[in-house]
């Protein structure tokens, strides 16, 4: 061992920036090791074409937790806040959603909105109290546990019986029948229907999505940005406040294992060979990884090997960045609407259409899309005069048949493009270079078994007291001294940092307890 900290983190996502600041904060001497050569793992931004930057994978910030902002003293810069989402239309006439009212609808879709906004921002901020907490452990006897587990009862039912009801209701159902129920309008529908299962192998008749349309919202009540910088600035921030505190961070160090002696970590070796010693290793890599690589099976109980590599961790959406010549034309927009977000989803069916192929192991020949142009209020993005377009597709298997070789990419870019061009006519003009990252790529890239940006699906057995996995719902693995603090832990994915603050304050309270 060439040198010994009090705690190890692995990754320099910003979930693990998030932990090493806060136990950094309380006087612990910490080495964070990240395999890429810059912190911020999948939020981050980088150059795809001469000119021309994005950020890589998340690209709009509207679930960083204020509770982190607050402790780390991060200030982060937004140069679009609390964006609008305008569903598109092929003839101009477009549908545009703000935090707690619509337009471009008739009056009763516009009160059915505010409705469901209103109930949705109460159940949501329930849940968003829960983010901010470890879990408790199920069938316990421990006094947090239970005391926990009975605030959220007390909670729920604080709510009335008819909202609790509805609550309790809500989680299992799906958001087609929500959506059809509620609206007539159709893209008002397709919208809100793209917000339950971005970034999910889910389609709107899916059991659930009333969940994780309701886990999208309890960031900031569905409040979205894009920071100044793209994402990577959010996570230099965080970096620099884990520096600040006196943490250690090393890129291009990507670890090989965990090293488990008599049943518990005791430091990390990397791929070249270096050792550090520590009696704590905190993973923000995805469970499987840490355990099925990192760690090994070998190390822990039969049961507990196969309940996490059963776990379902497969995206089904990919990232496209373009580089263009200057902005699209689209019927009905202003040029000041191209600083919100715009989404591709004309109905529900739409979307359920588009889920249909990917149960199969296909792309979706018309996907759905969630595009922003961060350059038009980010100049540094694009050379003078030009723009980049972000964009997440879906639907894009990982484990898609004949696998994602350059030609099946090509064939989904064109139908990226082709539908694109039903609302931005001269888009294909406009390119000058285009990226698509795949799940697949997102893997080999961010490191995250089967690209999926939340490590596990957003479903629920795989969420809040059982997340991942039981037995390591609370950021603690059955190995001595390894957690976890990555977006396979609760609450799950987004740029939060709740993971990270939550295993953090797990580790603190229990060194505490001993």
């Amino acid at each position: 061992m060439t040198d010994k900290f009090d705690a190890i983190v692995v990754g320099a996502g910003h979930n693990g920036l998030v932990c090493s600041a806060l136990l950094a904060k309380a006087g612990k001497r910490v080495l964070v090791l990240e395999a890429n050569q810059q912190v911020g793992g999948a939020a981050i931004t980088r150059e795809f074409a001469d000119g021309y930057s994005v950020s890589a994978c998340a690209h709009l910030l509207y679930q960083l937790q204020p509770e982190v902002r607050k402790e780390l003293n991060i200030g982060t810069r937004l140069v679009s806040e609390d964006m609008t989402t305008i569903a598109l239309a092929e003839d101009g006439n477009h549908v545009r959603l703000k935090t707690d009212s619509v337009e471009g609808v008739s009056p009763e879709d516009a009160r059915e909105y505010q409705a469901l906004k209103k109930r949705m921002k109460k159940f949501s901020g329930l849940l968003r109290k829960y983010f901010n907490k470890t879990p408790p452990r199920v069938g316990t006897k421990d006094f947090k546990d239970l005391l926990t587990l009975g605030q959220l009862g007390l909670d729920i039912r604080m709510l009335g019986k008819a909202e609790m009801e509805a609550f309790l209701r809500l989680i299992f159902m799906n958001i087609h029948d929500e959506v059809t129920e509620r609206f007539e309008n159709p893209l008002l529908k397709g919208a809100i229907s793209l917000d339950a299962v971005l970034g999910t192998h889910l389609g709107p008749r899916s059991p659930n999505t009333m969940m994780t349309y309701l886990y999208r919202l309890a960031g900031d009540n569905g409040r979205m940005g894009v920071p100044a910088g793209g994402m990577g600035s959010v996570s230099n921030e965080l970096a620099q406040a884990a520096r600040g505190a006196g943490a250690t961070i090393r890129t291009g160090m990507p670890v090989k294992r965990i090293i488990i002696e008599n049943g518990r970590a005791t430091g990390v070796e990397t791929e070249s060979g270096d050792r550090f010693a520590s009696m704590m290793v905190i993973s923000n890599a995805d469970p499987k990884t840490t355990l099925l690589k990192l760690i090994g099976a070998k190390h822990a109980e039969t049961g507990f090997a196969s309940r996490v590599s059963h776990l379902r961790a497969e995206g089904n959406a990919a990232k496209i960045h373009l580089a263009l010549d200057g902005l699209p034309t689209i019927e009905g927009l202003s040029k000041k609407d191209f600083a919100e977000r715009l989404v591709i989803a004309p109905d529900e069916h739409y979307v359920e259409r588009a889920f249909n192929p990917a149960k199969y192991g296909e792309s979706s020949p018309d996907p759905v899309i969630e595009a922003t142009f961060p350059s038009f209020r980010d100049e540094t993005l694009a050379p003078t005069g030009k723009h980049v377009m972000s964009a997440v597709v879906q639907y894009a298997p990982y484990r898609l048949k004949g696998g994602w070789t350059e030609e099946a990419k090509a064939t989904f870019m064109k139908a990226i493009i082709g539908t694109l061009s039903k609302y931005m006519p001269d888009i294909e003009q406009r390119i000058t270079a285009s990226e698509l990252l795949t799940p697949a790529d997102l893997e080999s890239e961010f490191h995250m078994t089967g690209g999926h940006w939340h490590h596990a699906e957003l479903s629920l057995d795989q969420f809040l007291f059982v997340r991942p996995v039981n037995g390591a719902a609370q950021y603690r693995l059955p190995v001595e001294g390894v957690y976890l603090c990555g977006a396979g832990a609760h609450p799950g994915g987004g740029v939060s940092g709740a993971a990270g603050r939550n295993a953090a304050r797990t580790i603190l309270s229990r060194e505490k307890a001993v």
